[in-house]
């Protein structure tokens, strides 16, 4: 919901949120046009280069062959044979200048490019965004630090989330960063066993899922299942030699059988066709490769929920919502300039205008208060009335009448210190 004093912005605004898709796509694809043209002559060139070369190659080894076999007879060099050294050297020259020169051209298309990023894109972003409805400087650094170090983590590049680490604790660094051990061990942990997974290497997983099984269990998880089926199915990849050892190892499927029966079902069929061969089998789908992908995919979301930790990391879900978010601000701002309004947006958990992000990213619920019309925040969180009606703690307050609150849904008074602060 939108505050009071930003709804004569709305009409505006999302006649503006409309066209910002357009506009930018239209940008984009100037700016690709002129990243087409150079690749091009990239393409162009290095074609000509190529061709080029190569009849200077042959020339220069046909002269070669003929000099050599002057040599070998004994005689003199033959004003024909210098003649034609002359010309041999100036065709390279006149080549290589050639080369050189249309090499320069090709610079002048790349300075096109940048020419065309600097006319259809704003380079001064940050304009979007008054100061004001930031923190201070030194509490951005930190906050951007600390998702960079985050992001590193997760995608597995801990060496550069060292380096970045002790870069923001130099001494001629404005704020410093500190991440102890405990924020750092599930990531790493989680790394370790993602690249034993990577290596097919099933043992660290399976001894973490193992050892996390209740409250695995909890989130109706079927990773370790999983994890016991694509070692089942590697053993039976080794062939008939293999087979006992398949039929010992499938008594790990006895706590699953209930609720992957038939999965067990398909695994125990395909022993029949062990001797044949199971790639020519009705269960060749068995032996796909994709099961690898899908058990690290399974592995990192089980995993990541169970520690408290998103799949995706906050910086890269943050830098994908702004892409979409950031032709919209620029628009609604150039609004708010037309009309000298500049002092509506200075709340810090707000927008001016309502963005469509999509369905990915939904998540969690939020609650608007009935009364107000506005959406809940920490400072204005949802009360829950005796009788049931949720309102937020703003309208509360303004319904207050002699210390008594009267329910604007049920006529029931009730004292307003008896509601409760819920949680979504």
């Amino acid at each position: 919901m939108l505050r009071p004093g930003l709804t004569v912005l709305v009409r505006m605004g999302r006649e503006s949120g409309e066209t910002a898709s357009e506009a930018a796509m239209e940008q984009c694809a100037s700016v690709e046009r002129e990243v087409d043209k150079v690749l091009q002559k990239f393409l162009t060139y290095g074609q000509h280069c190529e061709q080029s070369l190569e009849e200077l190659l042959h020339h220069v080894g046909q002269l070669r062959a003929e000099l050599a076999s002057a040599a070998l007879q004994g005689t003199p060099l033959s004003a024909t044979l210098s003649l034609v050294m002359s010309q041999c050297c100036r065709k390279i020259k006149d080549t290589v200048q050639k080369l050189a020169s249309d090499h320069k051209d090709i610079h002048s298309s790349v300075s096109r490019v940048g020419k065309a990023i600097d006319r259809n894109f704003d380079s001064e972003i940050c304009g979007v965004v008054s100061d004001a409805v930031w923190d201070s400087r030194e509490k951005q650094q930190q906050i951007l630090q600390m998702a960079i170090v985050e992001h590193l983590y997760q995608q597995g590049m801990l060496s550069v989330a060292e380096e970045l680490c002790q870069d923001c604790s130099l001494p001629l660094q404005e704020s410093t960063l500190n991440v102890d051990l405990d924020f750092k061990q599930p990531f790493l942990e989680l790394n370790r066993i993602l690249e034993a997974l990577h290596e097919q290497d099933l043992g660290p997983a399976l001894e973490w899922a193992v050892s996390h099984r209740q409250r695995l269990l909890e989130l109706n998880s079927s990773l370790e299942f999983k994890l016991h089926r694509l070692h089942f199915i590697r053993l039976l990849a080794g062939g008939p030699e293999k087979q006992l050892e398949a039929l010992s190892y499938a008594r790990h499927f006895q706590p699953f059988a209930r609720l992957h029966q038939r999965e067990i079902q398909v695994m125990m069929g395909s022993l029949v066709y062990l001797r044949l061969g199971l790639e020519k089998s009705p269960y060749c789908h068995l032996l796909d490769n994709s099961h690898w992908a899908e058990i690290c995919e399974t592995f990192t979301r089980d995993a990541c929920s169970l520690l408290g930790l998103s799949v995706e990391s906050p910086l890269s879900v943050s830098f994908a919502s702004g892409c979409v978010a950031l032709p919209v601000l620029m628009n609604i701002k150039a609004v708010i300039e037309q009309r000298q309004c500049t002092g509506v947006w200075s709340h810090k958990d707000e927008l001016p205008i309502e963005i469509e992000l999509g369905m990915k990213c939904w998540y969690h619920s939020v609650f608007a208060c009935p009364i107000l019309r506005q959406q809940t925040s920490d400072s204005n969180p949802p009360i829950k009335l005796i009788c049931g009606h949720v309102i937020s703690r703003d309208a509360l307050n303004k319904l207050i009448n002699g210390g008594k609150l009267k329910c604007p849904y049920c006529p029931m008074e009730q004292n307003p210190a008896d509601g409760k602060r819920i949680i979504f």
